[in-house]
């Protein structure tokens, strides 16, 4: 030990002597020359690139990790989202009608809307599930433009055709149980896949339209603004600005003269005359429904109280 240094006990709070480079200090320790690095070593630059590229490494293997299981997690957030518009168009329904009927109808809703998705499964084009909208039905989100009129008008058809057969159900529903919400089901279902029957996009009937005569799409948004006039409803205001919105944007695309437009609606007259004759009977089916639920229905009464 040099002469000069002195032992401090641990607990001695002395601050450390100040000292320029080479100089000696009370320590009798000597201080390192200028510009030579304090604690261990530096690594070489090669080594330190490779752990910093080690560590972007293993974030970005942990961020496609994680962006994996949300792929996975899509699907279950598509049917949770399909399950709450559900559980919301229920409860808004229940307001006004009960919740026995509110289930049921958006049960009914629910196969109308199946059959589009069938339909297009089986053209070959990707469809999400039902979005349901309180008191404006149900949507489904597809690609319909990359085929034809005469597929939109199947797929467009397709909807009322099980949402016929589903309003059909509750008919021997309601007589083996004698439940008039069933009764009331089956007459609502009816109406609900004929309205969506009238000839004007974006509903179903307009669809078919698309295959048969374009230009009856204006007939169709004459009704439509006659039932605004006769039964003020926001609902059928809405039906009508979409309607009329719609209706404009496809008859200007198809009067612009493209060979895409015209190849559109470029429909055999065979398949013009089988969507006809699915159109028609669909319309009379769906009116007898009606007309024998109402007649099974205690005294005729409207089913909208129940």
């Amino acid at each position: 030990m040099e002469p000069n240094a002195r032992w401090l006990p641990p607990s001695a709070v002395t601050p450390a002597p100040v000292a320029t480079a080479g100089e000696p200090v009370e320590t009798g320790l000597v201080a390192p020359p200028a510009g030579a690095p304090f604690g261990e070593p530096r690594r070489p630059l090669l080594k330190r690139i490779g752990g910093g590229l080690a560590v972007v490494g293993a974030t970005i293997a942990k961020f496609l990790a994680q962006a994996k299981a949300l792929i996975f997690l899509l699907p279950k957030l598509k049917l949770l989202t399909f399950a709450v518009s559900a559980a919301v168009s229920v409860a808004a329904y229940a307001l006004l009608w009960g919740w026995s009927f509110a289930v049921g109808f958006v049960v009914l809703l629910f196969v109308h809307e199946m059959g589009h998705v069938i339909a297009l499964r089986r053209e070959g084009i990707k469809a999400t599930a039902p979005l349901f909208i309180p008191f404006l039905g149900a949507v489904i989100k597809a690609d319909l433009w990359s085929g034809d009129a005469l597929r939109e008008a199947r797929v467009g058809l397709a909807g009322p055709i099980l949402g016929t057969l589903g309003a059909a159900l509750c008919v021997p529903l309601y007589l083996v149980t004698g439940s008039q919400v069933f009764l009331a089901l089956a007459y609502v279902g009816f109406l609900l896949n004929l309205f969506n029957l009238l000839p004007v996009v974006p509903l179903d009937g307009g669809r078919a339209m698309a295959a048969m005569s374009p230009w009856m799409w204006f007939l169709g948004f004459g009704v439509l603004v006659a039932l605004v006039l006769l039964v003020p409803s926001p609902v059928l205001l809405i039906i009508v600005l979409l309607a009329g919105f719609e209706t404009y944007r496809r008859w200007k695309l198809r009067k612009s003269g493209s060979l895409q437009q015209a190849a559109y609606y470029r429909v055999a007259p065979r398949h013009r005359l089988a969507v006809a004759c699915v159109y028609i009977g669909l319309i009379v089916l769906l009116a007898l429904g009606m007309h024998e639920a109402h007649i099974l229905s205690s005294g005729g009464h409207s089913f909208t109280s129940i």
